[in-house]
């Protein structure tokens, strides 16, 4: 677990922020961004490194969603309180998870999430577009080839305007990841939300390349909110030069809430 304290000039804010990365990613998704942002406004900010991900234990080939789940639980639990929980794309997904038995946790963010339907229509587009790495993803059980190429990458993660250099310095830490927990996104283990109640913002960037805003807006609906899409911006809404407005909206919406 990646964390940092609450600078000392700030009042400290009780409830602690544990952010959950997605695909590709490991906890350093969120170390130059939004950790030190939310230190410097009072918060204990962690991000843990799910199994298989960012040296943590476990193989990805075989990590499934039971596992990601404990996981995410098992970070909560370690904390003084329980905290917010911050998901991005299959973070998301992990966290709508958590809350569906979990309704101590105070409240959530979904960045880019997996819809709470799943991610058919997210494989349905890829496959359109790049049939022969959707094929190399079938036939490896293995879903870096989505981002095997920075330009696949930038297609998947970016937006077109994103600078060279955001790319140059994310695209060589993407990993490779689980088939199997993407086959329980897809149909095996789908979010219930019917079972939670927790508060929840959801935010989503204009030029997605994995779930553009109408799946981000349809996600906030099934969750009683009203999605905020980011212009000019790609899934990584941490990376994107409009990462701070990000952040800020979140701080907003926390603030409002007494969190």
């Amino acid at each position: 677990m990646i964390s940092h304290a609450p600078a000392s000039d700030q009042p400290a804010r009780h409830t602690p922020l544990l952010f959950v990365h997605g695909f590709w990613h490991a906890a350093w998704a969120w170390e130059e961004t939004f950790l030190p942002y939310f230190a410097a406004r009072g918060y204990h900010a962690h991000a843990v490194s799910m199994s298989g991900h960012g040296g943590s234990p476990g193989n990805f080939r075989w990590i499934r969603s039971p596992r990601v789940i404990r996981d995410i639980r098992s970070a909560a639990e370690s904390l003084p309180r329980p905290p917010i929980l911050i998901g991005h794309s299959m973070g998301g997904y992990v966290v709508q998870k958590v809350l569906e038995n979990n309704p101590h946790i105070p409240a959530a963010v979904l960045i880019a999430p997996v819809p709470h339907f799943g991610v058919l229509p997210a494989t349905l587009r890829f496959a359109t577009r790049h049939p022969l790495k959707f094929l190399k993803i079938n036939a490896t059980l293995n879903m870096k080839p989505a981002v095997e190429t920075p330009a696949l990458a930038r297609k998947m993660l970016f937006s077109p305007n994103t600078p060279a250099h955001t790319l140059e310095k994310t695209f060589p830490r993407l990993q490779s990841d689980s088939y199997f927990l993407y086959l329980d996104m897809l149909m095996l283990n789908l979010p219930r939300p019917r079972r939670i109640n927790t508060p929840m913002l959801v935010v989503g960037g204009e030029h997605d390349g994995i779930f553009p805003p109408r799946e981000v807006h349809a996600t906030a609906r099934r969750y009683n909110t009203e999605a905020r899409i980011f212009p000019d911006t790609g899934h990584n809404l941490m990376h994107e030069p409009v990462w701070q407005s990000v952040a800020d909206h979140i701080l907003e919406w926390l603030t409002a809430r007494d969190l």
